[in-house]
């Protein structure tokens, strides 16, 4: 909710009537448009890490299909959350984030998810590349992020942490264990 602040203005010398004033108490900083354009990326890749990852929930099949499936949603939950954050950090700094489905899609930096079922085995790579790709992206703008406004750097760094580590969780479905010498 935004708070306003009435204001009685002093009578012009005319004689005129007092009137008052509504201003607006938001005040303090506002992101310029490099933060805000960074912040959008963020937004996008992290709407539509959720949206793929719908997309894979709906459509894995195959050996420990359980798992992964359960697996997908804290995925998307998260990413949901996260870009809900990220989007809610945007208008905290007087700007306006743009979660329409034109703009995801056309500015994301995340491949397609293939259409239909799709296995178990191939769901875990394609996963853990957009859970990659969308760290990519908070790390490609989270230097410019953090000299203009380390509060959302702050965020940035949160998210990066949680989504590495479900990429690191996600991926460990398809390795082997590493061989000591």
């Amino acid at each position: 909710m935004t708070s306003t602040i009435e204001r009685t203005v002093e009578a012009p010398a005319d004689g005129g009537a007092k009137t008052t004033r509504r201003q607006n108490a938001e005040k303090g900083f506002t992101a310029s448009k490099q933060l805000t354009d960074d912040l959008q990326k963020v937004l996008v890749d992290l709407i539509e890490l959720h949206l793929q990852g719908k997309q894979a929930h709906w459509n894995v099949v195959g050996k420990n299909f359980r798992d992964l499936h359960l697996q997908l949603d804290e995925i998307i939950d998260a990413a949901r959350e996260f870009s809900d954050v990220v989007a809610e950090r945007l208008r905290a700094l007087h700007a306006s984030p743009d979660g329409r489905s034109d703009t995801v899609a056309a500015t994301t930096t995340l491949p397609e998810y293939p259409n239909g079922e799709v296995d178990t085995a191939e769901t875990v790579d394609l996963i853990t590349q957009r859970l990659e790709a969308t760290v990519g992206t908070m790390r490609e703008v989270h230097d410019e992020v953090d000299d203009e406004d380390p509060t959302s750097a702050d965020i940035l760094h949160a998210i990066i942490d949680k989504l590495e580590q479900y990429a690191w969780m996600v991926s460990a479905e398809n390795r082997t264990p590493a061989r000591s010498k």
